[in-house]
C-alpha cells in the first residue's frame, strides 16, 4: 500500500497514512468481523442436533447472533487492539480529525459484525438442503475476501465497478465501509450515508435469515430426526 501511494503520496484518494491505517486496522477487524471459519450451525444440522435449537424459547437467529456479538466483543480486546497498537510504531498512521468519526466507526463496526453473521448464517443454513456446505463455504470465502476490501481497497477499482458493488451487495459493508469511515476517506455526509447503507443491509440480511430458517423448519426434516 505504501508503494501504491508512490511519489505523489495519494492512491485512489487515500494518503499513505490512511492506507497504513486501512491495513493495520483491517487486520485487527478480521477476527472481530470473522469472515470465515464458523460452521457450528451447519454441523448441528448435519448431525440432527439442531432439533434441540428449535425447541428453545429463543429464536435460533437471535440465539446465535447474541453469541456472535459476545465473541466479537472479546475479539476486540484480544485480536483487534494488538495490530492497532503495533502499526503506529512502524508506520505513520492517520488519526481522525472529526469528533464523530470514533463513535461512527464503532457503530459501523458493530453493523459489520451483524451483517457478516447474517451472511455466515445463511451459508450455514444451506446444510438443510445440501448437508455438505463445503461448496457454499468456498464461494463465501473467496467472494467475501475479494469484495469486502480485504486484499485491496475497493476504491482502487473504477467507479462504475465499485459503486454497484457497494449498493447491490453486502460485501463492502463488512470491511471497506468501516475502514473508509475511520480514515475519513469521504466528506461527513458520505460517511453517514455509508453507515446508513450498512443499516439497511443489516435489516435485510437478518430478515433473510429468519425467512430461510422458517422455510427450512416447515419444509425439511433434519438428518437424524
Amino acid at each position: 500500500m505504501a508503494a501504491a501511494s508512490g511519489a505523489s503520496g495519494l492512491a485512489a484518494g487515500y494518503s499513505g497514512a490512511q492506507l497504513a491505517t486501512f491495513v493495520w486496522v483491517g487486520q485487527g477487524m478480521l477476527a472481530v468481523v470473522l469472515l470465515w471459519g464458523w460452521t457450528e450451525l451447519a454441523d448441528r444440522i448435519r448431525t440432527g442436533e439442531v432439533a434441540s435449537d428449535l425447541l428453545r424459547p429463543i429464536h435460533p437467529v437471535t440465539n446465535y447472533l447474541a453469541a456472535d456479538l459476545g465473541r466479537a466483543a472479546y475479539a476486540l480486546g484480544t485480536r483487534f487492539l494488538p495490530p492497532v497498537l503495533v502499526g503506529p510504531i512502524f508506520f505513520d498512521v492517520y488519526l481522525p480529525t472529526r469528533w464523530f468519526t470514533g463513535p461512527l466507526f464503532a457503530l459501523s463496526l458493530a453493523l459489520a459484525v451483524v451483517i457478516c453473521f447474517g451472511c455466515r448464517y445463511l451459508v450455514n443454513l444451506t446444510a438443510f438442503w445440501l448437508h455438505d456446505i463445503r461448496g457454499p463455504m468456498m464461494f463465501w470465502a473467496l467472494s467475501s475476501g475479494v469484495l469486502a476490501g480485504l486484499y485491496f481497497p475497493l476504491r482502487f477499482l473504477p467507479e462504475w465497478a465499485y459503486l454497484p458493488l457497494w449498493l447491490a451487495t453486502p460485501f463492502p459493508s463488512l470491511l471497506q465501509t468501516p475502514l473508509d469511515v475511520l480514515v475519513e476517506r469521504d466528506a461527513a455526509g458520505t460517511q453517514l450515508g455509508l453507515v446508513a447503507v450498512q443499516l439497511v443491509w443489516a435489516g435485510l440480511i437478518l430478515a433473510a435469515c429468519r425467512l430461510a430458517q422458517r422455510r427450512a423448519e416447515r419444509r425439511l426434516v433434519v438428518q437424524g430426526g
